[in-house]
């Protein structure tokens, strides 16, 4: 009886073991699961009169995981008020280029002291040899 029990006992061991054979334990295809991406949910469009989208354009309602990503963390734009919307119209647009064209010498600005001009005038770095003095 004991004799039985255990070729019953390793012949089950052996049926199990058999499954897991195919290739080894290190070396067979996996997903990329940072490259899996959600679908969008099938919606039944409200008005069936609307136009099929151009061959090629993106679904208005996928979107990539950046965006998402993006979305999550910071949110939507938040909405201006009157007076920043006021104030942004006042101030009117820059040009592209105004952060290299202040820093051209030939370009005429009005002298606002010593410590603009020793701001403006300063080497470009990390910040790591920054230092503050306290006056006294």
């Amino acid at each position: 009886m004991r004799k039985i029990s255990a070729i019953l006992i390793l012949a089950g061991a052996s049926a199990m073991l058999s499954g897991c054979g195919g290739g080894g334990l290190f070396n067979r295809d996996r997903p990329d699961e940072f490259a899996v991406q959600r679908q969008a949910p099938l919606v039944i469009p409200p008005d069936f009169a609307l136009t099929p989208p151009a061959p090629g354009a993106p679904r208005p309602s996928d979107r990539n995981t950046a965006t998402q990503a993006q979305d999550a963390l910071f949110g939507a734009p938040a909405p201006r008020s009157e007076v920043e919307k006021n104030a942004g119209n006042r101030a009117g647009t820059a040009a592209n280029s105004i952060r290299s064209t202040v820093g051209d010498p030939l370009t005429n600005t009005v002298a606002k002291g010593s410590v603009t001009r020793d701001i403006i005038a300063a080497p470009q770095g990390d910040g790591r040899e920054a230092q503050v003095q306290i006056g006294g």
